[in-house]
């Protein structure tokens, strides 16, 4: 294929209900036709015309867009369900047309729903959302160059990626499920619900990325036992009531932006790769922030963490190897 790239994009990233009941700023419309403007003018100055792109009904890309000469905008998507599958169906044509490497624009779960349609797909995520553990704040110029690289085959793929974990939901029958950065049971009664969590109601979390530095329950396993994207095995907390008598442990986290929580916690452990976490109902489990699945009464899933995820390109490392292309001597 010649040489392109592709970007996922989520019109409707960094602007839940979230936003309203902690301190975090929105992503606008005009910021996200702003960061893929520059993704797009980074790919084209190292040799990028061609971009397939998802069709979303703010047209972001087709506003970043009608300015810029010269180059070809491919949509993959001719209808949309407006949820979170179109992510999912736009990373599966992607993969179909073997585009080289994407951008996604969004959070945590934006980026959940798209490996969910392509698994190791080879990816810089930039970040739009609400609690980012797995996406990058990184300027979208440099990320479009980056991916430019990769693209053109000025770097190679392996040299400047790593494969990340995934978190697998088994056990129930025709049902699988997935996580970048943490799924987390719960004893709520909303599924769906955007609203932050209550630590009264947490039950346990398993974590592939423990950041002390981060916001949501990346911040609570970094703040008790920090782990890093490449460590080979993850977390588990078992969350205890504070005043239960078992939250043998007390924790001040920032589980939103602008928001602080006390929570117990009764149990830490490393995870190794493939440990089985069975999980008993009735409770909920929730994905990357995102409550999905109810586990009914006597029912058991099962939680494992592998490394068989997303490709995911370092713009740094990237950057420093490609850098003779655009050195003119």
């Amino acid at each position: 294929m010649e040489n392109c790239i592709g970007l996922i994009v989520n019109p409707r990233s960094g602007g839940d209900v979230r936003r309203a009941v902690a301190a975090a700023g929105r992503s606008t419309v005009e910021d996200k036709v702003s960061v893929v403007r520059r993704i797009i003018l980074g790919a084209i100055a190292v040799g990028v015309k061609t971009f397939y792109v998802n069709y979303e009904p703010m047209q972001i890309v087709r506003r970043a867009t009608e300015t810029i000469r010269n180059i070809k905008v491919h949509y993959v998507n001719k209808s949309m369900t407006f949820t979170e599958e179109d992510s999912t169906i736009a990373a599966k044509k992607l993969k179909q047309l073997e585009v080289p490497c994407v951008a996604v624009l969004g959070g945590d779960g934006t980026n959940r729903a798209v490996v969910k349609g392509w698994q190791d797909i080879p990816v810089i995520p930039v970040s739009t959302g609400t609690n980012n553990a797995f996406p990058s704040f990184i300027e979208p110029t440099v990320a479009g160059t980056a991916l430019g690289l990769v693209a053109t085959q000025s770097v190679q793929l392996p040299d400047v990626s790593v494969t990340a974990k995934l978190i697998h939901l088994s056990g129930r029958q025709n049902v699988s499920d997935l996580a970048l950065v943490d799924a987390v049971a719960v004893n709520d009664p909303y599924v769906g619900s955007l609203e932050l969590f209550d630590p009264q109601t947490m039950n346990m979390a398993i974590l592939t990325q423990a950041d002390p530095a981060a916001i949501g329950f990346s911040s609570v396993g970094g703040l008790l036992n920090p782990l890093t994207p490449i460590d080979d095995n993850a977390l588990f907390i078992r969350f205890a009531p504070i005043g239960s008598g078992q939250d043998t442990i007390k924790i001040k986290a920032p589980t939103a932006p602008g928001h602080y929580d006390v929570i117990g916690v009764e149990e830490i452990q490393i995870l190794p790769f493939g440990q089985e976490v069975s999980l008993t109902g009735e409770v909920l489990l929730a994905f990357d922030g995102e409550r999905k699945l109810r586990v009914q009464n006597n029912e058991t899933v099962h939680l494992t963490v592998r490394r068989d995820g997303p490709r995911v390109i370092d713009p740094a490392e990237t950057m420093r190897l490609g850098r003779h292309t655009m050195v003119n001597e």
